[in-house]
């Protein structure tokens, strides 16, 4: 405000390891002000002499009209309108149904707000704003502005754009300068610049965005994944199901979803006028491939699983690389049970779950996710059901022995509680990817049963369930973990074979059948460039084993191998090396 005076401040939460404010930016003649990277050290050199100010932060309490009257005089009319809202709903939250405090700034508290707060910096700055905060600028531990993007008032497309300044902020410089060190390594490890240099996923914008298309390469790795899973799961009596990706709209209004889950919904409208929807979940499909005929007690639990695609609407701003998508392939298993299976047939997922994720080296942290009682709206079933059902998962936990357990208050699915499983990458970053959910609302609205040992009709319950979670946003995160250089048994290729002239290639084409006829996956290089670009190409593509093939291999029973990442190349006979691959790929070895 002191750079630009004629500014309007929109909303400015605390994020994850920071925080951002959304601004309209104006200079002194009400001119606006196109923020660049190149801004940020200027702020920022203003932020610093502020702090070495000292500058106390003093707390106001003041009658919400007479907040808007101040802030309207102010010129902040973005403030005014979050009062407005605030004094209407309770809660400045864009869906008042919601009750989510979006700005940080309301009460969050459905009802009647007759003060609000306000927090003075020095002698003119003032700012809406729940708080507490520190006592002055001399308080405040270490920042860093990192970027700037541009943002919609309060997330609606219809209202003005606002230029949103990100920060980091953390207690110690050390801590920051480690995040600092983090985000450049991340950058190096992007999935959308390793994709593209890998050759494992196309964004075309006339597909659109949010819609990748996979390369063979990508395929391939997307196919191992999903194979992995298969062999975990099948042991434990899982079967295969296949569902439509359309459906009537009664399906989700039956469910909950089209209510809950409006705005994500593709919709559709038939010649004949029917309304139907583009499925954005599938357990409303499953539970009508269970519902279609009786079932006794004897037969559950029955486990259906299937890996599928589902679509929501996200907003466009929101989509990246493969992180955030519109089509998201599920891997998805609902298991049908009696409320007694419930405990084992978690304590199956969670083993299926730890075997997964130790392969790739990424511990995990358990996040129990609850329902908020205040918030009741937002959920199906009634406030006995949830009861049960986090009791439930909540012995399942403690069987588990797991006592380092975040506290997800809110972060329950619609139907049921969750017990989310948090993967930390190579780097440090932490990633929401299994999931068990326990749902007791669905059997109910689709009257779900089986019959009992005395022949009556008991209610079964139903359990989420994903290993992977989405395989777009899952290889997102494998191909920054590994920086894309993939372990042997899911690299696509496996084997490059380079030889030195065209005397050498049917040298190299024996070696390839050998090795294919084993299930290598092995390449071939063309002979039209010389030896050295050719295995440059090889290292780019970050392949795990490079053979170049020349007078002294051909007549050689040993191989000269280059293994990615070692500088001395490994000699080996043919038969340990293949079986050095067949034991890699079999035992699925991790870096």
């Amino acid at each position: 405000m002191q750079l630009w005076s004629k500014s309007r401040l929109g909303v400015g939460p605390v994020i994850e390891h920071g925080f951002y404010y959304d601004l309209d930016v104006r200079d002194k003649d009400g001119n606006v002000v196109r923020l660049t990277p190149n801004h940020l050290p200027k702020i920022e050199k203003r932020m610093r002499e502020l702090i070495s100010r000292k500058e106390p932060f003093r707390r106001e309490e003041m009658p919400i009209d007479a907040a808007i009257e101040f802030f309207t005089a102010r010129g902040q009319t973005f403030k005014a309108e979050l009062l407005a809202a605030l004094r209407k709903h309770g809660t400045t939250a864009v869906r008042p149904e919601e009750s989510q405090d979006v700005s940080g700034e309301g009460s969050g508290v459905r009802g009647q707000v007759s003060n609000v707060s306000l927090y003075y910096t020095g002698e003119k700055f003032v700012d809406l704003c729940r708080g507490p905060h520190v006592g002055s600028t001399a308080d405040l531990g270490a920042f860093a502005l990192t970027k700037i993007a541009g943002a919609y008032w309060r997330g609606k497309e219809e209202n003005p754009q606002l230029q949103r300044v990100y920060g980091l902020a953390f207690a110690t410089q050390e801590e920051l300068d480690a995040h600092l060190k983090m985000l450049a390594e991340a950058e190096k490890r992007d999935h959308r610049k390793l994709g593209e240099e890998l050759d494992l996923f196309v964004l075309s914008p006339l597909v659109g965005p949010g819609l990748p298309l996979f390369t063979p390469r990508g395929t391939l790795i997307r196919e191992e994944l999903e194979r992995f899973v298969w062999e975990l799961e099948q042991p434990h009596g899982y079967q295969r199901v296949r569902i439509p990706h359309i459906t009537k709209k009664d399906l989700y209004e039956t469910s909950g979803h089209w209510e809950k889950f409006a705005d994500e919904l593709f919709r559709i409208t038939t010649r004949e006028g029917h309304e139907l929807a583009v499925k954005p979940m599938n357990c409303p499909h499953h539970t009508q491939i269970y519902g279609h005929r009786k079932r006794s007690y004897r037969e559950l639990p029955i486990r259906y699983k299937e890996v599928t695609a589902v679509y929501r609407d996200e907003q466009t701003g929101e989509l990246g690389g493969l992180s955030r998508v519109r089509m998201i392939t599920q891997d998805d298993a609902h298991v049908f049970c009696r409320m007694g299976h419930i405990e084992a047939e978690c304590l199956k997922i969670w083993e299926i779950v730890d075997r997964f994720y130790k392969t790739f080296k990424m511990p995990l942290r358990v996040r129990f996710s609850r329902h908020d009682p205040a918030k009741m709206e937002k959920y199906l079933g009634t406030p006995e059901i949830w009861k049960r059902a986090e009791e439930q998962l909540r012995q399942v936990i403690r069987k588990r022995g797991v006592e380092d357990v975040i506290d997800g208050l809110g972060e329950a699915a619609m139907y049921g509680p969750k017990i989310d499983f948090i993967a930390r990458d190579a780097i440090g970053r932490d990633w929401q990817l299994a999931t068990i959910q326990l749902d007791f609302n669905l059997p109910e609205r689709f009257n779900l049963t089986c019959t009992s040992e005395e022949g009556k009709d008991e209610r079964i319950v139903m359990v989420h369930r994903a290993i992977l979670g989405s395989l777009e946003r899952f290889m997102a995160v494998l191909i920054e973990h590994y920086a894309g250089a993939f372990p042997t048994w899911l690299a696509p290729v496996q084997v490059a074979l380079v030889p030195v002239g065209e005397k050498h290639v049917a040298a190299c084409e024996a070696l390839r059948e050998e090795l294919a006829a084993a299930g290598i996956r092995v390449e071939l290089a063309g002979s039209d460039e010389t030896v050295g670009k050719r295995i440059r190409t090889y290292e780019k593509l970050k392949v795990p084993y490079v053979l170049v093939i020349g007078d002294k291999e051909v007549d050689s029973p040993t191989l000269a191998v280059r293994v990615r990442g070692q500088e001395e190349l490994l000699t080996i006979g043919r038969s340990q090396f293949l079986a050095r691959l067949e034991k890699e790929i079999r035992e699925r070895k991790s870096f």
